[in-house]
């Protein structure tokens, strides 16, 4: 069945709790109370740990768990995105997501096709997995003679994924959704660059 994102105007209700702003340490520290009131949980040392883990402080042990947590959802992701315009890198401690606009888009329609649905569909089963991260989706388009046009179709993009993964059960307190317009290219800006620079990030960041 052909995917439509729902009327525009039902949008609001779809993203009430995602703060529109860049997923800064300060906006997550203060978005905190809100995710946990809504069943947010943190990255913890719970489970069984490996024997190097089990001695030594306790941040060592957080960070070593931390880490293995993102390693695990960096590599499920990765196993499970090897489409054509679409990546996983790790940006630090942080695992992006970069997907190409055509790669989720119509050519020529402003909304979400078949195959971007399924592909964001495998994306949200694996977010609801690993819960405990924040999510910042963050549009770009390539370059445009109007800063407002491109904030715009970028921020359109970053929207609609977000209400994608709102539709698929993921709690819009975990997201932080922005358009950036041309900024921060990637590719260069001749025509097959131009195809590149137009795209969704998601940045996922552990909660804790």
């Amino acid at each position: 069945m052909q995917y439509h994102s729902p009327n525009r105007e039902t949008w609001s209700a779809y993203l009430a709790g995602a703060s529109f702003s860049d997923m800064t340490e300060t906006a997550r520290v203060a978005k905190m109370p809100v995710y946990m009131g809504h069943g947010g949980t943190i990255v913890t040392a719970n489970g069984e740990l490996s024997p190097n883990m089990q001695y030594g402080d306790k941040n060592n042990v957080d960070n070593q768990t931390l880490i293995k947590y993102m390693s695990d959802l960096e590599y499920e992701l990765y196993d499970a995105l090897r489409k054509p315009g679409v990546s996983v890198q790790r940006a630090g401690t942080d695992v992006v997501i970069i997907l190409v606009r055509d790669s989720i888009m119509e050519l020529n329609v402003p909304d979400i096709s078949n195959d971007g649905a399924d592909t964001l569909k495998i994306i949200a089963k694996i977010l609801n997995k690993y819960g405990a991260t924040f999510m910042e989706i963050a549009g770009y388009t390539d370059s445009m003679k109007s800063q407002t046009a491109a904030h715009a179709l970028s921020l359109d993009m970053a929207e609609r994924v977000g209400v994608y993964f709102a539709q698929n059960k993921i709690s819009t307190s975990r997201m932080f959704i922005v358009g950036r317009g041309s900024a921060r290219p990637i590719a260069a800006q001749d025509d097959m660059g131009r195809l590149t620079n137009r795209r969704v990030e998601i940045r996922l960041t552990p909660a804790r």
